[in-house]
C-alpha cells in the first residue's frame, strides 16, 4: 500500500508536468500560427475565422507535440522531485529505480492511449473538415482542398490526379491505358464526379492509339470503371501525415495490391503504431539525466539537454525516413532505429551513476 501512495505521488507529479508543458508547446504554436495566418484576413474570412480554424488544429498538434511533451514534463517533474529531496527519500524507503522509472511510465501510458485515439478518431476528421471549412470561407463551395496531386497506377492503367475539391470533386484527371508495353488510348476529363456509387466523368478527350492510326473523340460525359473511391483518392491527394492508423494500413495495402510501393503510408502507420515504445524511450532519457551524470547540474540545463535528445530524436526520424525509400529496408526500422537509440542512451547514462 506504501508503494502504491509513491506511485500515485509520481503519477501525479509527471502527469501535471507533462500537461503544462504541452499547453505551453500548443499555447505558443497557436499563438505564432495565429499572427502568420492573419496575412490571410480578407473578404468573409475574419480574424474570428483564423481563430477558429487554429482551434480546429489543437488535436493535430496535441499528437505532435505529445513526444516532447513527454520527455521535457518527465525531466520537470522528475527534476523538481530530485531538487526537494523526495527522490532521495524514496529511494532510503527501499524503491528501487527501476520502481521509480515504473512508476513515471503508468501517467504516460494514459498520455499514449490518449494520444492513440486522437490520431485514429480526432484528428483526421477535424484536419479534414479545418482545411475544407478554411477553404470555403476564402474561396467559396468549389474551392481546392489539396493541389497535391499524383501518379496512381491500376491494373492497365496509370492515372494522373490535378487536384481534389471539398465535395471530392477530382479535377484534371487523365489515364493512359497500356496492353503489354503499348500504349492504346489517353483520357482526358476536366473533372470527375461521385454519383450514385460510381464516377462520372465530365468534359472527356479520348485518343485511341491503333498501329496505323490515331482517332480523337470528345463526350461531354463518360462512366469511369474504377476501384478507386472518393476515401482512396483522398488518402492519395491529401497530406498523408494526418491519416489515422487504420486509413493508412487500408492505403498501404491497395498499394501493394497493385504492385506499387507502400513505404510512406507504412511509415506514418508504424510512427502512430509504436508510439508507446517511442514515449517509455522518452521517458528512459529522462530518468536517466536526473538520476545519471547529469543530476548535479541545474534544472535549466537538463531541460536543455533534454531539448537538444528531443530534436535530435525528431530529425533522426526524418533521416531515416526517405533513407528507408532509397535503400529499400523496411520503414519500421525508420521508426525503431531512433527509439532504440534513446534507450541505448538512457541505459549508458543509468549505468555510468551506478
Amino acid at each position: 500500500m506504501f508503494g502504491d501512495r509513491f506511485d500515485r505521488y509520481l503519477a501525479r507529479n509527471v502527469l501535471a508536468a507533462i500537461l503544462v508543458v504541452q499547453l505551453v508547446l500548443l499555447g505558443l504554436d497557436m499563438v505564432i500560427s495565429f499572427i502568420n495566418d492573419l496575412s490571410d484576413v480578407e473578404g468573409g474570412y475574419t480574424a474570428f475565422d483564423v481563430l477558429l480554424y487554429q482551434g480546429l488544429h489543437m488535436p493535430w498538434r496535441f499528437y505532435q507535440y505529445a513526444p516532447v511533451a513527454v520527455l521535457i514534463g518527465s525531466l520537470i517533474g522528475l527534476g523538481s522531485m530530485a531538487s526537494s529531496n523526495e527522490l532521495t527519500v524514496m529511494r532510503a524507503a527501499g524503491r528501487s529505480l527501476t520502481r521509480i522509472i515504473w512508476g513515471v511510465l503508468k501517467p504516460v501510458a494514459l498520455v499514449v492511449v490518449a494520444v492513440l485515439l486522437i490520431a485514429e478518431f480526432v484528428s483526421p476528421r477535424t484536419e479534414q473538415f479545418a482545411l475544407a471549412w478554411r477553404l470555403e470561407q476564402m474561396e467559396g463551395a468549389g474551392a481546392v482542398l489539396s493541389e497535391r496531386g499524383g501518379w496512381q497506377r491500376e491494373g492497365d492503367s496509370y492515372y494522373r490526379f490535378g487536384a481534389i475539391r471539398a465535395d471530392d470533386t477530382v479535377v484534371d484527371v487523365t489515364r493512359y491505358r497500356f496492353e503489354g508495353h503499348r500504349l492504346v488510348s489517353a483520357t482526358h476529363a476536366r473533372r470527375a464526379v461521385w454519383q450514385d456509387d460510381h464516377w462520372v466523368l465530365e468534359d472527356v478527350d479520348v485518343t485511341r492509339f491503333d498501329d496505323e492510326a490515331t482517332h480523337a473523340e470528345h463526350r461531354a460525359s463518360a462512366t469511369w470503371d474504377t476501384q478507386l473511391s472518393p476515401t482512396q483518392l483522398n488518402r492519395l491527394l491529401r497530406d498523408i501525415d494526418s491519416q489515422a492508423p487504420s486509413e493508412l494500413w487500408a492505403y498501404a495495402r491497395y498499394l501493394h495490391s497493385q504492385g506499387l510501393s507502400a513505404t510512406q503510408p507504412l511509415l506514418y502507420f508504424w510512427q502512430k503504431m509504436l508510439m508507446p515504445l517511442t514515449m517509455a524511450s522518452l521517458v528512459l532519457v529522462a530518468a536517466s539525466f536526473v538520476f545519471g551524470p547529469l543530476r548535479t547540474v541545474a534544472a535549466g540545463t537538463r531541460v536543455f539537454y533534454g531539448v537538444i535528445v528531443g530534436l535530435s530524436f525528431k530529425y533522426l526520424q526524418d533521416l531515416l525516413a526517405p533513407a528507408s525509400t532509397l535503400f529499400g529496408f523496411s520503414p519500421v526500422w525508420a521508426v525503431l532505429v531512433p527509439t532504440l537509440a534513446c534507450v541505448l542512451l538512457g541505459l549508458y547514462l543509468l549505468r555510468r551513476s551506478g
